[in-house]
């Protein structure tokens, strides 16, 4: 359990982070990168979320548990990635959770016969936010990969959660009929 009597502990003055290990690493590396993307990203889908209620709420409060477990996973250097009960790692059982939730959505969608532009509802375009910026997590953790082992689990929960918040925009844009649809070079 996280207790946090403090806020600040000035042992990042000195520029660099504690990783769970208890080794301390620079704050530009790739690792922390990686680790702050996944931070923005849950942050962009709390944005959204205080937009929603029910199922896909639920939904997203779990997700958001989850790239919290995906942070963890990032700030644990090594190239084991089972989990244990000192160890938070992303497991197979979470990728497949979000691509159950992806083909779910999925069904209630029309298929696209255009690229779509983002926006249409204020939620849908919050998502998409939280989409690109989850791509961008995706993309530091890859740059991370071909430095260090990554977790290849966690790479397949980024990888799918930027799908997942893609068809949830779709489906909060009245299942795609608010969509905006892309017109190739429209305005030549």
């Amino acid at each position: 359990m996280v207790k946090l009597n403090r806020i600040y502990t000035r042992t990042g003055d000195d520029g660099t982070t504690g990783l769970v290990d208890g080794s301390r690493c620079p704050k530009y590396s790739a690792r922390i990168n990686a680790m702050g993307l996944v931070d923005e990203a849950n942050s962009a889908i709390g944005l959204a979320a205080v937009l929603m209620s029910g199922a896909p709420g639920a939904e997203v409060t779990r997700i958001q548990n989850d790239l919290f477990d995906l942070g963890a996973d990032l700030a644990t250097p090594g190239e084991d990635f089972a989990p244990s009960d000192m160890v938070l790692r992303i497991v197979p059982s979470q990728v497949d959770w979000l691509e159950q939730r992806i083909d779910t959505c999925n069904e209630k969608l029309a298929p696209l016969t255009s690229f779509i532009l983002p926006g249409g509802t204020e939620l849908a375009a919050r998502l998409h936010v939280a989409r690109a910026t989850t791509r961008a997590a995706e993309r530091a953790m890859v740059a991370l990969g071909a430095e260090v082992a990554v977790n290849p689990a966690a790479l397949a929960y980024i990888n799918r959660l930027s799908d997942y918040l893609f068809v949830l925009a779709r489906v909060v844009n009245d299942n795609g009929r608010l969509d905006v649809k892309w017109v190739p070079g429209a305005n030549r």
